[in-house]
């Protein structure tokens, strides 16, 4: 069902893409007499696409890695009604290698970087900075134009405008946020790619029924962990009083606001609520050993220190949430945000409870959330998605709602690595699920050897894991964020 597109059509988006680039757009280069168009310098090539502009290639042995700037329009139903400079990395192996098309939500890595699909296909890569995080952001913002659709056509265009120099098969992936996005990009344009692999994507459908975290917040990890972490969450409740003088030491002394949020007061008992759900999405079981084990005996130290490890008294200063905007405008506007209880919490002394991200956003920026948009996503996974893998930590909270498929989904997959967090990949799945997930993976993107297609236990990663080069860390968003 998946075919690339044709030339006629790439051609005529290239004709018709945007010609505002920026100062460092090159000029189309001229091919020498007797050399063909793929004889020509690869960052000539990408030069070359109108509204394409370099600002600055870094050296990585075996590739060539380029961070540039690409003219989008600020509103893709009327392109003629201004444009914005959206970062784009390209990692660059081989033309004739397949394209991993990668975006995690958020701002793009200006530094080289492969993700496990790339790895596993030993392609080229395509890195997206999400729009409105800065500096992709228009100016004005008319924050109206910031919602997944418009984002998708942010990936389609640029697909649109690459494949023609990449013209073997391409694979989209992310990682939470960009978990989410990689599924919106597929919803919204399902012929651009040959298959998807989203990492730990929540599915917020229902924005308003969030029982499925209170009940994994009920059996995750041991009992033993459970009742540590529970203890020292209420705790640092307990003293408040003790600890938000603490706070406004700590406030003072770097410089950080509360204005967004509206007192410091909101600020502390944000940072506080996120520390249990923040422990389980970035640490492991073991971690449980670093938790104070007798909090109502802790000193205020430990427990502020702990707190600060896991959740980051900085998160809701105004400081802290400014990078952020983007995501809880989203999450006020389309994605929706979990909502929990805390049973071991006595309610005195809870005041405000999960706070909406409404709360999160300056006031000078309206928002109005539409129920119907990941109601529609779910519909469409379940019912449409093929090509799909998704990929979830069994002890990550974000997993509580997650994407499931249905009759209708064709060669798709959902796995769950047990024992993992935030950070769940392919080869933390158990062995089974690895090969096949691998396998998969491979038969998607082209380079699926004869031995693999009959026997997807047999499948490996085509090239060597390199430590630098190959990201593996959870990518952490300090605060409730995906």
């Amino acid at each position: 069902m998946r075919k690339a597109l044709r030339w006629l059509l790439a051609l005529t988006v290239l004709i018709g893409t945007l010609s505002t680039a920026g100062a460092a757009t090159a000029a189309q280069p001229e091919t020498a007499p007797g050399t063909t168009s793929t004889d020509t310098d690869i960052k000539d090539r990408l030069l070359a696409i109108p509204g394409m502009s370099l600002i600055e290639e870094k050296p990585y042995t075996g590739y060539r890695f380029f961070v540039l700037n690409y003219t989008q329009p600020i509103d893709h139903r009327h392109p003629s009604k201004g444009t914005f400079q959206q970062r784009i990395t390209v990692l660059h192996k081989d033309v004739s290698r397949p394209t991993v098309f990668y975006t995690g939500g958020y701002n793009v890595s200006t530094n080289p970087g492969r993700r496990e699909p790339t790895q596993i296909v030993d392609g080229n890569q395509v890195s997206m900075e999400y729009r409105f995080f800065t500096p992709s952001r228009p100016d004005p913002a008319d924050w109206s134009k910031l919602d997944i659709w418009q984002a998708a056509s942010d990936q389609h265009r640029i697909f649109e405008a690459l494949k023609p120099i990449y013209g073997q098969k391409w694979l989209s992936t992310g990682g939470s946020k960009g978990g989410m996005t990689a599924t919106y990009y597929e919803r919204f344009y399902p012929r651009d790619m040959d298959g998807v692999v989203a990492y730990v994507a929540p599915n917020d459908v229902v924005n308003n029924e969030d029982s499925a975290y209170d009940r994994f917040f009920r059996n995750v990890g041991t009992k033993e962990c459970r009742d540590k972490l529970n203890a020292v969450q209420r705790e640092a409740l307990v003293r408040r009083a003790p600890l938000e003088k603490k706070y406004e030491a700590y406030a003072a002394d770097n410089g950080y606001t509360f204005t967004t949020i509206g007192s410091l007061d909101k600020a502390y008992e944000a940072v506080v609520l996120d520390y249990v759900w923040g422990f389980w999405q970035y640490s492991l079981l073991s971690d449980c050993a670093s938790i104070p084990a007798d909090a109502a005996h802790a000193t205020d130290d430990a427990i502020w220190d702990s707190v600060d490890t896991i959740s980051g008294f900085s998160a809701y200063t105004d400081q802290g949430l400014n990078t952020y905007t983007p995501y809880y405008y989203q999450a006020g506007t389309q994605l929706g945000a979990p909502t929990i209880h805390f049973p071991a919490i006595e309610k005195k002394y809870i005041r405000y409870g999960y706070q909406p991200p409404r709360n999160f956003v300056p006031r000078s920026i309206p928002m109005r959330f539409q129920p119907w948009a990941m109601a529609d996503v779910d519909s469409w996974v379940r019912h449409h998605a093929d090509h799909m893998l998704f990929v979830y930590g069994q002890n990550d909270p974000w997993g509580a709602e997650r994407f499931r498929l249905g009759k209708g989904a064709r060669d798709s997959y959902v796995f769950t690595a047990p024992g993992l967090n935030h950070g769940a990949n392919v080869a933390g799945l158990v062995p089974d699920e690895k090969a096949l997930a691998t396998a998969r993976i491979l038969e998607w993107a082209g380079v699926a050897s004869a031995t693999v297609q009959e026997n997807p236990s047999a499948a490996r990663p085509l090239a060597k894991f390199d430590a630098k080069l190959d990201q593996r860390d959870i990518e952490r968003e300090p605060a409730l964020r995906p």
